[in-house]
């Protein structure tokens, strides 16, 4: 019998002072069971970084994700079902982030490991023609720290202000520093 994925519940309150976004979301998320806690906060990293200020173009919202390989972490997809902005984490290939740059207006790629300039000098010469793709790259330290914060039923507070995320808890607060690898064409 297959282990089922762990529902986790979110309250974020977001204060983007960068982009003018502000409110309070309610999320629900499905930890798959080989996900780790690092992992999944990078997931609601991620929800609170690339929040779109209104939903004219559809919301952004939770893949099935580990669950399906075909499938980014997070995507922002129209009413037609256009994918307007593809969110992956980790350390995709070159080849599925071609795909992705095929498939959506925008692409986005979050690493979060130690590993990330390694991996990133490996493919980046390879990825130059790629007008739409953003990759940023959040200091391994700062992603554990965030991970600490895990639980069940979490109260968010994420302020975005010059490019430095603030997340806050009841069990603490971490300063994260997000390094952009590469900016995508406006």
């Amino acid at each position: 019998m297959a282990i089922k994925a762990t529902i986790y519940k979110a309250t974020l309150q977001i204060s983007d002072m960068d982009r003018h976004v502000y409110g309070e979301h309610g999320l629900t998320i499905a930890r798959h069971p080989s996900e780790t806690d690092e992992r999944m906060m990078q997931r609601v990293l991620a929800f609170a970084m690339h929040l779109p200020a209104d939903d004219l173009q559809g919301k952004l919202e939770f893949s099935k994700g580990l669950s399906d390989v075909d499938e980014p972490e997070l995507w922002q997809r129209d009413l037609t079902g256009e994918v307007v902005h593809w969110i992956d984490l980790g350390q995709p290939d070159e080849r599925r982030i071609r795909q992705a740059c095929g498939k959506a207006q925008r692409v986005t790629v979050i690493s979060y490991a130690s590993s990330t300039p390694v991996w990133w000098a490996g493919i980046e010469n390879k990825l130059t023609r790629l007008p739409k793709l953003a990759v940023w790259q959040i200091p391994a330290e700062q992603s554990q720290a965030l991970a600490a914060l895990a639980e069940r039923g979490m109260q968010l507070q994420i302020s975005i202000q010059d490019g430095a995320v603030y997340v806050s808890t009841e069990k603490g607060s971490v300063e994260i520093s997000p390094l952009c690898l590469r900016a995508a064409a406006a």
